[in-house]
C-alpha cells in the first residue's frame, strides 16, 4: 500500500480530522489563511487539498506541524499509527459526547488525562450496554 492509500496515510489521517469537527469542514481557504496568519507558515489552500486527497503524500515537517497545530492533535499524529488510533479514538469519543448532546462533558474530557479520558469512555461504554442488553 503507498503512502497515499488507507486508512493511516497522510491523506486518511488529514480527512479523519477535517471530518472530526463535527461541523461543517472550513474550506482549505480558511485553514490556509488561519495558518498563515497564526503560525506564519506558507501553505496554500490548494497544497493542503492535495495532502488530503492524497495527490500529494511527502509534505514537509513545517506544513504537518502547522496543520497538527491548527487541527489541535501532537503532529506525531501524522506519523505514528498508533497516536493516530489513539487521538482517532479521542476524536470518536468526542464526537460521540456531542452527538449525544454531552457538550459540558465533552468540553471537560479535553483537558483529561488520557487515562481519564479512557476511563470516561469506559464508563460511556458501561452505561451503554447496560441500557441496552439486547445489542
Amino acid at each position: 500500500m503507498s503512502g497515499t492509500e488507507g486508512a493511516f496515510s497522510i491523506a486518511g489521517k488529514l480527512d479523519r480530522l477535517f471530518r472530526a469537527t463535527g461541523r461543517p469542514e472550513p474550506s482549505y481557504m480558511v485553514i490556509a489563511e488561519a495558518i498563515r496568519a497564526g503560525q506564519g507558515v506558507a501553505i496554500s489552500h490548494t497544497y493542503i487539498w492535495q495532502l488530503r486527497t492524497g495527490r500529494r503524500d511527502n509534505p514537509t515537517v513545517q506544513h504537518l506541524t502547522a496543520l497538527a497545530r491548527y487541527f489541535g492533535v501532537p503532529v506525531a499524529y501524522f506519523l505514528d499509527d498508533e497516536m493516530a488510533r489513539r487521538v482517532d479514538g479521542q476524536l470518536e469519543l468526542l464526537r460521540s459526547l456531542r452527538d449525544a448532546g454531552v457538550t459540558e462533558i465533552a468540553l471537560r474530557a479535553a483537558d483529561v488525562s488520557p487515562q481519564g479520558r479512557e476511563a470516561i469512555t469506559e464508563a460511556i461504554r458501561q452505561v451503554w450496554e447496560s441500557e441496552h442488553p439486547e445489542r
